[in-house]
């Protein structure tokens, strides 16, 4: 049963991080700046998460005068991954802007190996190559579809990419015994910080608030920082860090299908293609070390038994 409920909400944080692409485009549809709808989700995020903490209570286990500032860096990533990734949606397709953050995962691989030292097995290579592949089917390059989209786009869909390799990688050794629900909060409070020194300029372009920028801007907050980190707070304990990261992938092909349903953008069989190489790689590349692991201790026992006889 807990592993149920565990898959459910983990499935339901990616699900809802898949919705964010709509809101994001929605705001820029109604002339809102990249620094605007940053700036108005940020503070809904900090008030939000922050109100959820107080009320729960009981959220400072851990938290010492030391790890506090490590973990607002931490956050910073996610500021910087909202502004790379919005900011490549202004220009390119959101369903692009999508399939290019999701390379964090060959990127916290690379991580790994440069920082940790951890060699990628050689099922990892290829299910980076099957990634690639992927990313190339799904971009529609074949069908010169790519051809006259800024390159600006690119760039910061790849750095979406890359700062998200680095939150992940670094949340999970900052803190990490510091309650979920303070911590998040602690990281959303560095994102903040970051956000409005790097939109200062921006901040009065704010006032007076306009509806459809609070509602743009509560969609990308709800969906993007406050929801799923709750979600996976919830049930990512209660399954392996395997499986939490195979559910997770369903972010991608929810992004995809809201941004072809909600956004009336075209998604072609060939980049449909694409996405189903991307998430074959992302489980080959968490259940295939697991499965040869199985396969060697069954050659192994079947030796010794068979040295017996």
């Amino acid at each position: 049963m807990k592993i149920n409920k565990g898959v459910f909400f983990v499935l339901l944080g990616a699900g809802c991080f898949g919705f964010t692409p709509v809101f994001a485009k929605l705001g820029f549809g109604h002339g809102y700046s990249l620094g605007q709808i940053n700036l108005v989700q940020m503070v809904i995020s900090f008030l939000l998460l922050w109100s959820i903490a107080f009320l729960k209570g009981d959220g400072t286990k851990g938290l010492t005068k030391k790890n506090i500032i490590p973990i607002m860096i931490t956050g910073c990533f996610i500021g910087l991954t909202s502004i790379f990734y919005y900011g490549a949606m202004q220009y390119l397709p959101a369903s692009l802007a999508i399939i290019l953050m999701f390379q964090f995962v060959w990127i916290g691989i690379l991580f790994e190996w440069v920082f940790n030292k951890i060699k990628p097995a050689p099922i990892t290579i290829f299910s980076i190559v099957l990634i690639l592949v992927g990313v190339f089917f799904a971009s529609n390059i074949l069908n010169g579809d790519m051809q006259g989209l800024p390159i600006k786009g690119f760039v910061m869909g790849i750095l979406s990419a890359f700062t998200y390799a680095a939150f992940i990688f670094f949340s999970g050794k900052v803190a990490v015994d510091v309650n979920p629900l303070t911590r998040t909060s602690l990281m959303v409070t560095g994102s903040t910080i970051l956000v409005f020194i790097l939109f200062m300029k921006d901040i009065p372009t704010v006032f007076p608030l306009e509806g459809s920028l609070v509602t743009s801007a509560a969609g990308v907050s709800l969906f993007g920082a406050v929801l799923p980190p709750l979600f996976y707070a919830v049930g990512a304990p209660l399954i392996s860090g395997g499986l939490a990261n195979i559910l997770t992938s369903v972010e991608l092909p929810v992004a995809i299908l809201s941004a072809s349903i909600i956004l009336a953008e075209t998604v072609k069989a060939v980049q449909w293609l694409g996405i189903v190489l991307i998430l074959v790689a992302i489980v080959l590349n968490e259940i295939g070390p697991n499965i040869i692991r199985m396969k060697k201790r069954s050659k192994r026992t079947i030796l010794h038994q068979h040295n017996k006889n």
